[in-house]
């Protein structure tokens, strides 16, 4: 896959991190951290086996998320984060696990430590927003659309496929 054109943007992070490849090293570097750390085998759990698309799918929204070329949602439409997680249960422990993997593939690809710390801070803030589950189980209303709007709402199923 050759490396998309970018345009002007208001969020640099993309350049910042070098473009296209390092964010390919960082979902390739993600993943290989969740399947070797003990405490992202829930979270591994919750992917299909052969991630190839998966790892497509993210680094085509981390493009966009990033600042650069817009490839996600031409495609797939708007991210819908939480919505797309929603038929996982997602707690503060899969959160966290999901950091671990994000931490370790930010400490491989970024050298850059102030964006590095700019990255863990943007990528918390969106790990928490997609946790639907509190800690002893019980559902986590969506923090910007109460379950109380549409209460009996079907979330549709999350699939890299779709």
């Amino acid at each position: 896959m050759s490396a998309p054109t970018i345009a002007p943007s208001q969020n640099p992070h993309y350049v910042r991190l070098g473009g296209h490849e390092p964010i390919v090293r960082l979902v390739d570097a993600f993943y290989l951290a969740m399947d070797t750390l003990p405490e992202a085998a829930t979270i591994r759990a919750m992917h299909e086996p052969d991630l190839r698309t998966t790892k497509g799918v993210l680094v085509k929204y981390l493009s966009e998320w990033l600042g650069g070329p817009k490839l996600y949602a031409p495609e797939r439409g708007a991210p819908m984060l939480r919505r797309r997680h929603q038929p996982f249960a997602i707690d503060s422990a899969a959160r966290d696990a999901w950091m671990a993997c994000m931490r370790q593939a930010l400490s491989e690809v970024c050298t850059d430590e102030p964006l590095r710390a700019e990255l863990e801070a943007a990528f918390y803030k969106v790990a928490d927003f997609i946790r639907n589950t509190d800690d002893g189980g019980s559902t986590r209303p969506h923090p910007g659309r109460p379950r109380e709007v549409q209460p009996d709402a079907v979330a549709a199923p999350h699939s890299s496929l779709s």
